[in-house]
């Protein structure tokens, strides 16, 4: 059962919008329907239909498109990748530093901690 059926609406196309006036669900009295979500900068961050389409797609801080997925499989993923080193690979790389080089990669860790 639609939400337009559950409130025995009459009268189509019927809209909800959220309180920034952004769309969030939509119905045509043929059943029809599609709902949306979005993030906290007003950017769409879901979308699905009745007809069980549904996309996804996320973005960066400067409000960049960075992954984008739907439901006939199709994905661009954009987002930055890290590279993640194993406490064994991190000694390894630190060995290769002399003394000074080492102190310098812990204050920036430790800079890097309080931020």
């Amino acid at each position: 059962m639609t939400i337009a059926q559950q409130l025995k609406i009459k009268e189509f196309p019927f809209e909800i919008k959220d309180k920034n006036g952004k769309e969030i669900y939509f119905e045509m009295s043929d059943g029809y329907w599609d709902q949306r979500e979005y993030d906290s900068n007003g950017k769409e961050i879901y979308y699905e239909t009745s007809d069980g389409f549904w996309r996804k797609t996320e973005y960066d801080s400067n409000g960049k498109e960075i992954y984008y997925e739907d439901s006939s499989g199709y994905v661009e993923d954009n987002r930055p990748k890290h590279n993640k080193l194993t406490p064994d690979q991190i000694i390894e790389q630190l060995e290769s530093l002399n003394p000074q080089q080492i102190i310098e990669v812990i204050t920036k860790l430790i800079e890097q901690c309080h931020n």
